[in-house]
C-alpha cells in the first residue's frame, strides 16, 4: 500500500476527519488533503508524529501495509515464539490499543492549549493598554500647572518619566502577547471548536460585567473631573490623573473581556490562519487579489490628487508657502482625496464581493 492509502486507512479506522488529524499534527486541513491526493508529501517530523499517533512503524506507514502490521512483524521477527509469549500477546495488544485510543478519546478536549493561550493573550493585551493609560494618568499628578509637589523643576521630568514607565510596561506586555499569538497560529493552523454552550454563556456574562464595570469606572472619573472643575476650580493635575487612573481599569475590562469573548470564535481563527497560509503560499483567491489591486489603484490616484492640490495650488506656484492651506483655493482641502478614496475602496470591495457571491451561486 502507498502512503496515501495507509493514511486514509488509519483515518478511517480511528474515525478521524481531515480537520481533526490536521489539528493533532499542527498543520492545515489542506495539507492533509494534499497528502492524501499525493500532491505533496509530509516532512519527516510529521511522519514520526503520525507513527506515534497511530501506533505504527515508519516502514509500515511509508512502504508497508498498516492494515496488516502483524504480517510485517512476523516476517521481520523470529519464527520461534513460545507459549508464554502467545499468552501475553493479547495483553500487549490491548495495551497498544489503549495507547492508540487514548489520544483519540481526548479529541473533544483542548489538546492544543488554545484556551490557556486565549486567556493569556487577552490578559497581556489588556494589561499593556491599561498600563500605558495608567502611566499617562500618574504623569498628570505632576502637571506643571497644578502639580502635587507644587512649583518645582522636577515636574516636567517626573511627568515624562511616568509616561515612559507606563509605555515601557505596556510594551513589555503587548509585544510578547503579539509574538505569542503569531507563534501559536504558526504551530496550530487549525483548532477544533471544543467550546460548549455553557462556556460561551459564561464568557458572555463576563463580557457584560466587564462592559458595565468599565463604563462605571469611566463615568466616576468624569464625575470627579466635572466636580473638581465646577466646584473647586481645578481643571488640570490630579482630577485628570484620577480620571485616567479610573479609565485604566475600565479599558482593561473592555479589552480583556471583549477579547476573551471574541476569541471563542474558533471558526474565525481557522479562517484567518488559512487566509494567512494562502497569502504566504501565493494561493489567494482571485477576488481577494482583485480587491487589493483596485483599492491600491484608488488610493494611488487619491495620493496623486492630494499632492497636486498641495503643491500645485496658486500659493505654492507663487512660492508663497506661508499662504498654502489658508483657503480652499490654496490647498486647504488637499487631504480630502484620501477619505474619499477610502470610501471608494469600501464600495469597490462590496461590489467585488457581490460579484463573487453571485458567481459562486451559479
Amino acid at each position: 500500500m502507498s502512503f496515501r492509502a495507509n493514511l486514509q486507512y488509519l483515518r478511517a479506522q480511528r474515525n478521524l476527519t481531515q480537520e481533526r488529524l490536521a489539528m493533532l499534527l499542527g498543520v492545515s486541513r489542506q495539507a492533509i488533503s494534499k497528502w492524501e491526493s499525493e500532491k505533496a508529501y509530509p516532512e519527516m517530523d510529521k511522519l514520526l508524529m503520525i507513527c506515534d499517533l497511530f501506533g505504527c512503524t515508519l516502514d509500515d506507514l511509508v512502504l508497508g501495509d498498516v492494515s496488516r502490521p502483524a504480517a510485517s512483524a512476523s516476517a521481520a521477527g523470529s519464527s520461534n515464539v513460545d507459549s508464554s509469549a502467545e499468552t501475553a500477546s493479547p495483553l500487549a495488544a490491548s495495551s497498544k490499543t489503549a495507547g492508540i485510543i487514548a489520544p483519540i478519546a481526548e479529541l473533544a478536549q483542548d489538546i492544543t492549549g488554545y484556551d490557556e493561550h486565549r486567556r493569556r493573550f487577552a490578559l497581556l493585551i489588556a494589561g499593556g493598554v491599561a498600563a500605558i493609560v495608567a502611566g499617562v494618568g500618574i504623569g498628570n499628578l505632576f502637571d506643571s500647572s497644578n502639580s502635587i509637589l507644587g512649583a518645582t523643576p522636577l515636574n516636567d521630568f517626573l511627568t515624562f518619566l511616568c509616561i515612559c514607565v507606563g509605555v515601557i510596561a505596556g510594551l513589555a506586555m503587548l509585544i510578547p502577547g503579539g509574538l505569542s499569538r503569531t507563534d501559536f497560529k504558526r504551530r496550530h493552523p487549525y483548532v477544533e471548536d471544543f467550546y460548549t454552550g455553557e462556556d460561551r454563556s459564561r464568557e458572555l456574562r463576563l463580557l457584560v460585567i466587564g462592559i458595565v464595570g468599565g463604563l462605571a469606572a469611566i463615568l466616576i472619573g468624569i464625575a470627579v473631573t466635572v466636580y473638581a472643575d465646577d466646584m473647586l476650580g481645578v481643571s488640570d493635575g490630579w482630577p485628570n490623573a484620577i480620571f485616567l487612573l479610573l479609565c485604566a481599569p475600565g479599558v482593561f475590562g473592555f479589552v480583556y473581556c471583549g477579547m476573551r469573548y471574541s476569541l471563542l470564535n474558533i471558526n474565525a481563527y481557522n479562517k484567518a490562519a488559512e487566509d494567512d497560509r494562502k497569502e504566504h503560499a501565493g494561493e489567494q483567491d482571485v477576488y481577494v487579489k482583485l480587491t487589493g489591486a483596485v483599492c491600491g489603484i484608488i488610493m494611488l490616484i487619491a495620493t496623486v490628487i492630494g499632492l497636486c492640490l498641495l503643491f500645485l495650488n496658486p500659493a505654492a506656484l507663487r512660492g508663497d508657502w506661508s499662504a498654502v492651506g489658508s483657503s480652499a483655493a490654496d490647498g486647504a482641502m488637499f487631504w480630502l482625496p484620501w477619505p474619499i478614496g477610502g470610501v471608494l475602496c469600501g464600495v469597490a470591495a462590496l461590489a467585488i464581493q457581490l460579484v463573487k457571491d453571485y458567481r459562486e451561486r451559479k
